[in-house]
């Protein structure tokens, strides 16, 4: 790649404040709609099931269910119409796709929410019994 073109890339990056989001996440992303003259935010919430890192064109692909149908969207990270994400809860997956969720429903097409373990917490309890 050029040197200027890795440049210009650079300078369209968005920066996201340390955010790290894995497949089985649960992600709400805030996107900009603009119809007509009007322009409004809307609330996209679901599982990520791909993520895709390509510097400027990194994008992610969130599913859904609404109204009892599968919905996916897929999100470019540095487009300007999306004005936030968060992640809402980590989930627990051993793929990095996870397409297989679309054949599946109700119970079986839920993901397991990773636990957090606090080091501090272990080794102030192994201290505090020595």
């Amino acid at each position: 790649m050029s040197i200027l073109l890795k440049k210009f890339e650079d300078k369209q990056l968005k920066q996201h404040d340390g955010l790290t989001y894995h497949p089985g996440d649960t992600l709400a992303v805030v996107v900009q709609i603009e119809e007509g003259s009007k322009v409004r935010s809307q609330k996209f919430e679901g599982l990520l099931i791909a993520k895709r890192d390509r510097g400027v064109n990194t994008s992610f692909t969130l599913r859904k269910k609404s109204y009892g149908e599968g919905v996916e969207r897929t999100f470019f990270l540095n487009s300007p119409n999306i004005k936030s994400i968060e992640v809402l809860r980590r989930g627990k997956v051993r793929r990095g796709k996870l397409y297989y969720l679309r054949s599946l429903s109700a119970k079986a097409g839920r993901i397991a929410e990773k636990i957090q373990h606090n080091k501090r917490k272990k080794a102030a309890n192994t201290d505090s019994t020595s």
